[in-house]
Protein backbone atom coordinates (compact mmCIF):
# COMPACT_ATOMS: atom_id res chain seq x y z
CA UNK A 1 0.00 0.00 0.00
CA UNK A 2 1.16 3.51 -0.67
CA UNK A 3 -0.05 6.77 1.05
CA UNK A 4 0.60 10.05 -0.23
CA UNK A 5 1.20 12.58 1.94
CA UNK A 6 1.26 16.31 0.94
CA UNK A 7 2.36 19.24 2.97
CA UNK A 8 1.14 22.13 1.44
CA UNK A 9 3.15 24.67 1.92
CA UNK A 10 6.90 24.50 0.82
CA UNK A 11 8.79 24.48 4.10
CA UNK A 12 11.17 20.84 3.54
CA UNK A 13 12.31 20.49 6.94
CA UNK A 14 8.31 20.79 8.01
CA UNK A 15 7.18 17.95 5.30
CA UNK A 16 10.60 15.91 6.70
CA UNK A 17 8.90 15.86 10.21
CA UNK A 18 5.78 15.50 8.90
CA UNK A 19 7.10 12.53 6.88
CA UNK A 20 8.40 10.54 10.14
CA UNK A 21 5.41 11.35 11.80
CA UNK A 22 3.29 9.52 9.10
CA UNK A 23 5.74 6.72 8.79
CA UNK A 24 5.47 6.22 12.62
CA UNK A 25 1.53 6.22 11.98
CA UNK A 26 1.66 3.83 8.93
CA UNK A 27 1.64 -0.21 9.74
CA UNK A 28 4.56 -2.55 8.42
CA UNK A 29 4.55 -2.79 4.69
CA UNK A 30 3.18 0.95 4.25
CA UNK A 31 5.42 3.19 1.85
CA UNK A 32 4.57 7.09 3.09
CA UNK A 33 5.55 9.48 -0.07
CA UNK A 34 6.05 12.62 1.74
CA UNK A 35 5.93 15.87 -0.82
CA UNK A 36 5.08 19.42 -0.93
CA UNK A 37 4.83 21.95 -3.90
CA UNK A 38 7.82 23.55 -5.69
CA UNK A 39 5.81 26.74 -5.38
CA UNK A 40 3.40 27.97 -3.14
CA UNK A 41 3.31 29.37 0.73
CA UNK A 42 6.37 28.56 2.91
CA UNK A 43 3.30 28.56 5.52
CA UNK A 44 -0.52 28.40 5.51
CA UNK A 45 -1.38 30.81 7.85
CA UNK A 46 -5.07 32.11 7.34
CA UNK A 47 -7.59 32.15 4.24
CA UNK A 48 -5.20 34.05 2.01
CA UNK A 49 -2.49 31.65 1.90
CA UNK A 50 -4.62 28.91 1.38
CA UNK A 51 -6.18 30.66 -1.99
CA UNK A 52 -2.72 30.24 -3.40
CA UNK A 53 -2.12 26.50 -1.78
CA UNK A 54 -4.58 24.81 -3.61
CA UNK A 55 -2.88 24.40 -7.11
CA UNK A 56 0.51 22.89 -5.44
CA UNK A 57 -1.97 20.16 -4.01
CA UNK A 58 -3.41 19.30 -7.23
CA UNK A 59 -0.54 19.12 -9.31
CA UNK A 60 1.03 17.06 -6.37
CA UNK A 61 -1.80 14.69 -6.29
CA UNK A 62 -1.43 14.49 -10.75
CA UNK A 63 2.59 13.52 -10.16
CA UNK A 64 1.61 11.02 -7.74
CA UNK A 65 1.32 7.76 -9.77
CA UNK A 66 -0.32 4.66 -8.31
CA UNK A 67 -1.32 5.33 -4.68
CA UNK A 68 -3.97 3.65 -2.35
CA UNK A 69 -5.01 7.21 -0.19
CA UNK A 70 -3.99 10.50 -0.04
CA UNK A 71 -3.33 12.52 3.66
CA UNK A 72 -3.73 16.46 3.42
CA UNK A 73 -1.36 17.13 5.59
CA UNK A 74 -2.24 21.57 7.18
CA UNK A 75 -4.63 21.38 9.81
CA UNK A 76 -7.15 23.96 8.04
CA UNK A 77 -8.00 20.86 5.66
CA UNK A 78 -6.86 23.29 2.22
CA UNK A 79 -8.22 22.17 -0.49
CA UNK A 80 -9.54 18.96 0.61
CA UNK A 81 -13.17 18.99 -1.54
CA UNK A 82 -11.10 19.50 -4.74
CA UNK A 83 -8.39 16.86 -3.47
CA UNK A 84 -10.97 14.37 -3.93
CA UNK A 85 -12.94 15.59 -7.00
CA UNK A 86 -9.15 14.81 -8.36
CA UNK A 87 -9.32 10.79 -6.90
CA UNK A 88 -11.19 7.81 -6.27
CA UNK A 89 -8.77 6.31 -3.35
CA UNK A 90 -9.24 8.09 -0.19
CA UNK A 91 -8.39 11.80 0.83
CA UNK A 92 -8.06 12.42 4.39
CA UNK A 93 -7.58 16.04 5.87
CA UNK A 94 -5.60 15.92 9.20
CA UNK A 95 -7.83 18.44 10.67
CA UNK A 96 -10.90 16.26 9.97
CA UNK A 97 -9.21 13.49 11.14
CA UNK A 98 -7.77 14.75 14.40
CA UNK A 99 -11.49 16.20 15.45
CA UNK A 100 -13.37 12.55 14.62
CA UNK A 101 -10.25 10.63 16.22
CA UNK A 102 -11.01 13.25 19.26
CA UNK A 103 -14.79 12.19 19.32
CA UNK A 104 -13.68 9.00 19.83
CA UNK A 105 -11.97 9.25 22.79
CA UNK A 106 -13.27 11.89 24.78
CA UNK A 107 -16.90 13.89 25.29
CA UNK A 108 -15.29 17.09 24.35
CA UNK A 109 -12.39 18.02 22.67
CA UNK A 110 -10.34 21.50 22.84
CA UNK A 111 -7.68 22.46 19.53
CA UNK A 112 -4.67 24.54 20.17
CA UNK A 113 -3.33 25.98 17.08
CA UNK A 114 -0.81 28.52 15.80
CA UNK A 115 -2.30 32.07 15.40
CA UNK A 116 -5.33 33.78 15.84
CA UNK A 117 -6.04 34.24 12.42
CA UNK A 118 -6.62 30.51 12.26
CA UNK A 119 -8.93 30.37 15.25
CA UNK A 120 -12.05 31.37 12.60
CA UNK A 121 -11.28 28.80 10.10
CA UNK A 122 -10.65 25.99 12.52
CA UNK A 123 -14.31 26.57 13.89
CA UNK A 124 -15.77 26.63 10.83
CA UNK A 125 -14.50 23.19 9.43
CA UNK A 126 -15.09 21.49 13.13
CA UNK A 127 -19.43 23.02 12.31
CA UNK A 128 -18.96 21.80 9.24
CA UNK A 129 -18.05 18.25 10.00
CA UNK A 130 -20.74 18.11 12.52
CA UNK A 131 -18.74 18.30 15.49
CA UNK A 132 -19.53 22.15 17.04
CA UNK A 133 -21.14 20.37 20.26
CA UNK A 134 -18.31 18.37 20.77
CA UNK A 135 -15.39 20.73 20.66
CA UNK A 136 -14.77 22.88 23.98
CA UNK A 137 -13.24 25.63 22.44
CA UNK A 138 -10.16 26.68 19.57
CA UNK A 139 -7.33 28.00 21.25
CA UNK A 140 -4.42 30.32 19.59
CA UNK A 141 -1.10 30.06 20.94
CA UNK A 142 0.20 32.54 19.14
CA UNK A 143 3.29 30.90 17.86
CA UNK A 144 4.18 31.17 14.11
CA UNK A 145 3.90 28.43 12.16
CA UNK A 146 7.73 28.55 10.77
CA UNK A 147 9.01 29.32 14.96
CA UNK A 148 7.49 25.38 14.54
CA UNK A 149 11.01 25.02 13.16
CA UNK A 150 12.97 26.40 15.46
CA UNK A 151 14.92 24.96 18.00
CA UNK A 152 15.49 28.24 19.87
CA UNK A 153 11.64 29.27 20.16
CA UNK A 154 9.66 28.44 23.58
CA UNK A 155 6.68 27.58 21.40
CA UNK A 156 6.16 24.14 22.95
CA UNK A 157 6.03 25.96 26.45
CA UNK A 158 3.17 28.29 24.73
CA UNK A 159 1.59 24.97 23.26
CA UNK A 160 1.23 23.45 26.81
CA UNK A 161 0.22 26.59 28.40
CA UNK A 162 -3.06 26.60 25.94
CA UNK A 163 -3.52 23.18 26.59
CA UNK A 164 -3.85 22.88 30.25
CA UNK A 165 -5.92 26.04 30.04
CA UNK A 166 -8.43 24.30 27.68
CA UNK A 167 -9.04 21.45 30.09
CA UNK A 168 -9.35 23.95 33.24
CA UNK A 169 -11.22 26.60 31.66
CA UNK A 170 -13.10 25.11 28.88
CA UNK A 171 -13.38 21.57 30.34
CA UNK A 172 -11.84 20.19 27.71
CA UNK A 173 -11.08 15.90 27.83
CA UNK A 174 -8.68 15.85 24.96
CA UNK A 175 -6.46 17.95 22.89
CA UNK A 176 -6.01 18.38 19.10
CA UNK A 177 -2.87 20.02 18.02
CA UNK A 178 -4.17 22.49 15.40
CA UNK A 179 -0.77 22.23 12.98
CA UNK A 180 1.22 19.46 11.04
CA UNK A 181 4.40 21.22 12.65
CA UNK A 182 2.61 20.51 15.86
CA UNK A 183 3.55 16.75 15.05
CA UNK A 184 6.18 15.80 17.10
CA UNK A 185 5.10 17.37 20.23
CA UNK A 186 1.90 15.35 20.86
CA UNK A 187 3.45 12.35 23.00
CA UNK A 188 5.12 14.73 25.21
CA UNK A 189 2.26 16.88 25.45
CA UNK A 190 0.05 14.29 26.50
CA UNK A 191 2.70 12.95 29.60
CA UNK A 192 2.77 16.70 30.86
CA UNK A 193 -1.46 17.06 30.92
CA UNK A 194 -2.21 13.72 31.67
CA UNK A 195 -4.91 13.79 29.14
CA UNK A 196 -5.21 12.75 25.47
CA UNK A 197 -3.10 14.67 22.68
CA UNK A 198 -3.36 13.90 19.08
CA UNK A 199 -1.65 14.57 16.65
CA UNK A 200 -3.71 14.86 12.93
CA UNK A 201 -1.12 13.48 11.11
CA UNK A 202 -1.08 10.00 12.67
CA UNK A 203 -5.12 10.60 13.08
CA UNK A 204 -5.20 11.02 8.86
CA UNK A 205 -2.42 8.58 8.11
CA UNK A 206 -4.47 5.58 10.16
CA UNK A 207 -8.03 6.75 9.11
CA UNK A 208 -6.76 6.53 5.70
CA UNK A 209 -4.96 3.21 5.73
CA UNK A 210 -8.00 1.90 7.26
CA UNK A 211 -10.31 3.24 4.14
CA UNK A 212 -8.22 1.59 1.70
CA UNK A 213 -7.77 -1.69 3.26
CA UNK A 214 -11.44 -1.71 3.52
CA UNK A 215 -11.31 -0.98 -0.70
CA UNK A 216 -13.31 1.96 0.22
CA UNK A 217 -13.15 4.92 -2.18
CA UNK A 218 -14.17 8.13 -2.78
CA UNK A 219 -18.14 8.39 -4.20
CA UNK A 220 -18.43 9.97 -7.59
CA UNK A 221 -22.14 10.01 -7.21
CA UNK A 222 -22.83 14.18 -7.45
CA UNK A 223 -20.60 16.64 -4.90
CA UNK A 224 -17.16 14.79 -5.35
CA UNK A 225 -17.21 14.38 -8.95
CA UNK A 226 -14.28 14.97 -11.71
CA UNK A 227 -14.21 18.33 -12.49
CA UNK A 228 -16.17 19.22 -15.37
CA UNK A 229 -13.53 19.10 -18.67
CA UNK A 230 -12.70 23.36 -19.18
CA UNK A 231 -10.09 25.32 -20.78
CA UNK A 232 -8.78 27.62 -18.18
CA UNK A 233 -7.26 31.45 -19.06
CA UNK A 234 -3.68 32.00 -18.37
CA UNK A 235 -1.62 31.42 -16.25
CA UNK A 236 -4.01 28.50 -14.71
CA UNK A 237 -4.08 26.49 -18.20
CA UNK A 238 -2.08 23.95 -16.69
CA UNK A 239 -4.86 23.20 -14.14
CA UNK A 240 -7.91 22.54 -16.61
CA UNK A 241 -10.12 19.63 -16.31
CA UNK A 242 -9.24 17.26 -18.94
CA UNK A 243 -11.42 14.25 -20.45
CA UNK A 244 -10.54 11.30 -17.99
Amino acid sequence: MRILVINPNTTASMTRKIGAAASAAASPGVEIVVVNPEFGPPSIEGYYDEAFSVQGIIQEIRRAGEIDATVIACFDDTGLDAARCMSRNPVVGIGEAGFHMASLLADRFGVVTTLSRSVAPIRHNIAKYGLASRCAGVRASEVAVLDLEDPGSNARQLILDEARKSLAEDKAEAIVLGCAGMTELARDLSDAIGAPVLDGVACAVALAEGAARLGLRTSKVNTYRHPIPKEYAGSLANFSPRLR
